[in-house]
């Protein structure tokens, strides 16, 4: 069902893009300035504030947009500790970082993520409960993390996405897979619940839709994926999904980053207020923005027929 086992540790399958920056170590880069506005016009790679070392995922900065592979396709990409940690100490480094105009995910050998280590699950069995809580927290964290970036993230799906792995997809902005994917929420198959997953995978699809998921594992494919919510695009193929991710990476890097910002918090939070204060909530945001150097210079641009400073074309 899964599909046989693909590639090595350090398979490189998945084309680079053209001018793309590898990034596996500690890459610290000066104070941000106007500058960087300057260098999102001409196309350049603008280095974050500080990338953290990774040893379990691997890290391309192109062009401002972060890509954050999974890579270890020979275990078709689980969330092991150190996966955790690192993807954590990403989303800490990128939380105030606007040089980052965008992340995706994406896992290498044709495979998305399979979801929680199993064999780590094996071993904590034995843990006391405070152990195994906290290591429930720990994956909490990263999700809660995650999901409450202020750029645009995209969770890029072939092969499998399942389990907690699909769960992280669910925290994303965007999802895009294709048609011969599979999906499953499977806990319940292996005896266990989703946990840190369920309240993001209600909010992707619904609290009707995602109950009946998690319930019953019920496993699926792309283009059903799409008809319950999981995924917004859906492609014929693996060829297809880059094409998919450089229309939505090319309608983010039009919009500016700081709007983008806001417009997150104000989806999120929305929902968490009472009835009267939404409007105020509301009102305020919009103030914030339209007050800002952003909102400044948007309406600027606007008027006078030109494009905005943040604005960078993205790769057709």
């Amino acid at each position: 069902y899964l599909g046989p086992r693909a590639g090595s540790r350090r398979d490189r399958s998945a084309r680079y893009p053209q001018g793309a920056r590898v990034l596996s170590r500690n890459r610290t880069g000066g104070p941000r300035t106007d500058a960087h506005a300057q260098q999102f016009r001409r196309g350049e790679d603008v280095t974050m504030t500080t990338l953290p070392h990774t040893d379990s995922v691997e890290c391309e900065l192109h062009q401002g947009w972060l890509t954050v592979w999974f890579n270890q396709p020979e275990r078709r990409n689980p969330l092991t500790d150190d996966v955790v940690a690192d993807l954590q100490r990403i989303c800490d480094a990128l939380q105030d970082d606007r040089s980052v105009r965008g992340l995706t995910l994406r896992g290498r050998g044709g495979f998305f993520c399979a979801g929680g280590d199993l064999k780590g699950f094996k071993t904590m069995a034995t843990a006391s409960n405070d152990e195994v809580i906290a290591m429930s927290e720990t994956i909490g964290h990263l999700l809660y993390t995650l999901d409450r970036l202020p750029m645009v993230t995209i969770a890029v799906i072939e092969g499998a996405a399942m389990a907690g792995g699909l769960g992280v997809a669910c925290c994303c902005d965007v999802t895009i897979g294709t048609a011969d994917a599979k999906f499953a929420f499977s806990e319940t198959r292996i005896g266990i619940s989703p946990a840190q997953i369920a309240r993001y995978v209600m909010q992707k699809c619904g609290e009707s839709t995602g109950r009946r998921l998690m319930l019953s594992a019920a496993r699926f494919a792309g283009e059903e994926a799409a008809a319950l919510g999981i995924l917004d695009v859906v492609v014929p193929n693996a060829d297809e999904l880059e094409a998919a991710q450089a229309r939505i990476r090319a309608d983010v890097l039009a919009c500016a980053p700081g709007a983008v910002a806001a417009s997150k918090t104000l989806i999120r939070t929305l929902p968490t207020l009472p009835d009267e204060e939404k409007m105020r909530f509301a009102a305020e945001n919009f103030t914030d923005c339209l007050k800002g150097e952003e909102g400044i210079e948007g309406v600027a641009s606007f008027l006078e027929k030109r494009k905005p400073n943040w604005h960078q074309e993205g790769e057709g």
